[in-house]
């Protein structure tokens, strides 16, 4: 009884099952339930060991006592505690349900002498300071629940596990994780010529693209691909049809909580922020896909995306983008780099540099080798890492 999966009990009783719906109302108050059974197993015990030393002293004497007691005790153990309970302990259901049977009956009937003795009893844990009214409760933690779920086995199939962790996860994890930096952000400058607008709108693959005026952070509005029609003339571009087919920006603060940002999509009834620092400086683009994405996994048409950012090499060391973010890395190799300083492997190997470096220079990380490879202008363009446990630590000009 006292082995049975709480959780499945309580699934097992909303589906209708008469066991489990006993077993869970002789579980509502465990102290009445063991002092039944304990009532029940100390009477037997007690009355075999009267018998067995009756029937000895007449077969052997006063040497019968000694023997009766070894070899009801060699009896007890085997047969009546070790072996029964082991297999009520591995088998708990099928054991527990059916004696839930007798056990409701057996209760019904000795429910003034259990109810007695736990009188004594809970009144003597009180004096030691104990409180037997006090029960912890069956709520479970974020951290045991993921453990629950990563330890379910074939239980639950992989990929599901995985996408349960990571809702589990999106409170950890904020808007500038996972957003678009500013500097990759695809949009609309209005400075531009027709032409250059035009081949932008062309040649979009997104759904949604901002629109500014001379710099990023003066965001005008945001052009929905689905309204390109009336933003054409002739053949031609009527930048005041496009600037009244904006709609307003939806701002985001950096370190909004995933779990939050998702909600605030919902109910706003959006699919993209402008994601803004605390001085109101973008900081870069999060959309409703970016966060499903860190539930489900990347989508098909990222995959490309992915395959030019990052390129693993033969002796398990990886050369990607300098812009490419740590979480996606760890989540395509299965490392453990650090997620909480810098978002970028850029920004982890300029952290771990303290300086710009001037040219080719290597750095080591607790677990990792960090190699830059290219720099374009102030941006680290491609880095090459390499878990490196077994390597010794490297000057930074080396």
């Amino acid at each position: 009884m006292m082995s049975l999966n709480r959780y499945r009990l309580k699934h097992l009783r909303s589906q209708g099952h008469r066991g489990a719906r006993r077993a869970s109302q002789l579980l509502e108050r465990p102290d009445r339930l063991i002092g039944l059974i304990l009532i029940g197993n100390n009477l037997v015990n007690i009355l075999a060991s009267a018998i067995a030393t009756v029937i000895a002293i007449r077969l052997y004497g006063d040497a019968g006592i000694a023997i009766a007691t070894v070899l009801l005790t060699i009896i007890v153990l085997i047969f009546a505690e070790i072996t029964p309970k082991t297999i009520a302990a591995l088998h708990p259901e099928r054991l527990a349900f059916p004696f839930s049977f007798i056990l409701t009956p057996l209760m019904r009937l000795f429910l003034p002498l259990v109810m007695a003795i736990n009188a004594v009893t809970n009144g003597i844990l009180k004096l030691m300071g104990f409180k037997p009214d006090a029960q912890e409760g069956e709520a479970l933690s974020q951290e045991e629940l993921r453990t629950i779920v990563t330890e379910s086995g074939s239980m639950i199939p992989g990929r599901h596990r995985r996408m349960l962790v990571n809702i589990l996860d999106l409170e950890q994890v904020t808007v500038n994780d996972i957003m678009v930096p500013r500097n990759e952000v695809y949009g609309i400058d209005l400075d531009d010529p027709d032409d250059t607008i035009l081949t932008c709108l062309q040649e979009s693959t997104h759904t949604l693209l901002p629109v500014w005026h001379e710099d990023i952070n003066d965001i005008r509005g945001v052009l929905h691909m689905r309204n390109l029609s009336r933003v054409l003339r002739n053949g031609g571009l009527s930048r005041e049809s496009l600037l009244e087919e904006v709609e307003t920006p939806y701002f985001v603060p950096e370190n909004t909580p995933l779990h939050i940002q998702l909600r605030q999509f919902q109910q706003k009834k959006l699919r993209m922020g402008i994601v803004v620092d605390e001085y109101g400086d973008l900081m870069g683009l999060v959309t409703l896909e970016d966060i499903l994405e860190e539930i489900v996994g990347e989508f098909t048409s990222n995959l490309i995306e992915e395959n030019e950012e990052l390129h693993a090499l033969g002796d398990g060391s990886t050369v990607c983008s300098g812009t490419i973010s740590i979480r996606e890395l760890n989540r395509q190799r299965g490392w453990d780099l650090p997620t909480d300083g810098p978002k970028t492997i850029s920004g982890l190997a300029l952290e771990a540099l303290e300086a710009f470096p001037s040219g080719h220079v290597a750095v080591q990380i607790p677990g990792y080798l960090l190699e830059v490879l290219e720099i374009e202008g102030t941006l680290i363009s491609k880095v090459k890492i390499s878990p490196a446990d077994d390597q010794p630590a490297l000057d930074h000009d080396h």
